[in-house]
């Protein structure tokens, strides 16, 4: 009898165990999103930025904001900075993508074997209860 309420317990903790797992990878795929979200901001900023960019005469004055003071800066350089920004956001966004895509298979995992320790403590407590 102490030999199944030991073994119901170990379950029990092997339950809060795997739901506080699942707990902190929810909260990691959360932080994920709103990552995601931000640098989804940034990219379509930045393209804004670039359209506004082409749509200049090489001879246009263009200046970036460092600080509380505008200085003044080329052209070409403007549009490369902009250009090499975007490809650091789109590849930050594949990144994030691919790390959400590897968070949620594992909190899928985690779902089940949750599942699995439910199920075998509700047989457990269904045999204890014909014994």
């Amino acid at each position: 009898m102490s030999s199944s309420s030991t073994a119901l317990r170990e379950l029990q903790r092997d339950l809060e165990n795997k739901a506080n797992d699942l707990s902190k990878l929810q909260k990691d795929i959360a932080k994920n999103h709103q990552v995601k979200k931000k640098y989804t901001i940034q990219l379509g900023e930045n393209e804004l930025v670039l359209k506004e960019l082409d749509l200049l005469n090489e001879d246009a004055n263009v200046y970036k904001l460092i600080g509380p003071v505008l200085v003044k800066q080329d052209l070409a350089e403007a549009n490369a900075n902009v250009r090499k920004r975007i490809e650091y956001i789109s590849a930050e966004l594949k990144r994030l993508d691919a790390s959400l895509q590897d968070l949620e298979e594992k909190q899928y995992s985690k779902r089940e074997a949750i599942l699995k320790v439910q199920q075998r403590i509700q047989s457990h407590q269904a045999g204890k209860a014909k014994a």
